[in-house]
């Protein structure tokens, strides 16, 4: 036990700790009004306001320990590449919240509301074997246990295409979350932006210097150019990098180091890809990139 406060000893762990108590403690209004916890926490992580190191201990702390919901770990049997079915069914389910948390292994730990096609995309495809854990709670009233168990069966059914007859306790009321009707009061709806987990990109120059910074702009450049209204967002230890030159400030990254990136926007393509060019311009590669006169786009998509 004496090991477990060592986070308050230093400025900076206490600060991180109030931070994370304040967004806790900021969801229970929301989450008492019926609102789902995995909206809350990826529009914080969008937001910057929440880490995701922190989802787990989020996910404990309200889901487990204060609203009491039914989970149940489980090993994917078969892989999920099509979502769209199992969210319809789902959001007939208006009593119910089934959350689904999914440990990526790079990414760490995402939350997506099953209801959400959209949260869907950024998990997808979900590969045979990998972990999942299933969260089953109510919106509002209070549910039986076994029933909630149930809906966490029936779901798992859905996962493998099975066809599930809805209880007539899961379906309730006609009722929409709060942000559904918020937007459905607005005659035309502007389209929410989505956000891809984070994908690692190791350093594999003796230095993430200059010529790397400048072959980084390039292909960024080169994407968001081809894919208007996409915006690539890059990480280092946690810390939004708003201008690729704080990369290269005083040899802040080196060799193995690890810089982040992903993908915000709408009819997101070509991840895979970006993700590989960034990886050759953190590499001796990188001159590859530098090609072309000043202000010329590169046609690398």
């Amino acid at each position: 036990m004496e090991n477990d406060l060592n986070i308050l000893s230093t400025k900076s762990g206490f600060n991180t700790a109030l931070r994370h108590f304040k967004a806790v403690t900021g969801y229970v209004p929301e989450l008492s009004g019926g609102t789902n916890l995995a909206d809350l926490v990826n529009e914080s992580i969008e937001d910057g306001a929440v880490q995701r190191f922190q989802v787990k201990a989020i996910v404990n702390s309200l889901l487990v320990d204060k609203l009491g919901y039914e989970f149940k770990s489980h090993n994917l049997e078969e892989s999920i590449e099509n979502a769209k079915p199992i969210s319809e069914t789902v959001s007939e389910w208006g009593n119910l919240h089934i959350i689904l948390a999914y440990f990526h292994p790079q990414t760490g730990l995402i939350v997506i509301n099953s209801k959400n096609e959209a949260q869907w995309e950024s998990i997808l495809p979900l590969t045979r074997d990998e972990l999942i854990v299933v969260y089953s709670g109510p919106v509002e009233n209070e549910i039986d246990r076994a029933l909630l168990k149930s809906s966490i069966d029936d779901f798992l059914s859905l996962l493998y295409g099975k066809k599930v007859k809805p209880k007539k306790e899961y379906i309730g009321e006609r009722r929409e979350e709060v942000r559904e009707a918020v937007r459905e009061a607005v005659p035309v709806a502007a389209p929410k932006r989505r956000v891809t987990p984070r994908y690692s990109i190791q350093v594999t120059n003796e230095l993430f210097h200059n010529g790397n910074v400048e072959a980084w702009k390039k292909i960024v450049e080169s994407f968001t150019n081809k894919y208007v209204g996409l915006e690539v967002l890059i990480w280092y230890e946690n810390e939004r990098i708003n201008d690729i030159n704080a990369l290269f400030k005083w040899g802040k990254v080196k060799h193995g180091g690890l810089i982040f990136f992903s993908v915000a926007g709408e009819n997101i393509k070509d991840v895979s890809k970006l993700q590989r060019y960034l990886f050759e311009g953190a590499s001796p590669r990188f001159e590859v990139f530098l090609r072309g006169g000043i202000g010329q786009v590169l046609d690398l998509f």
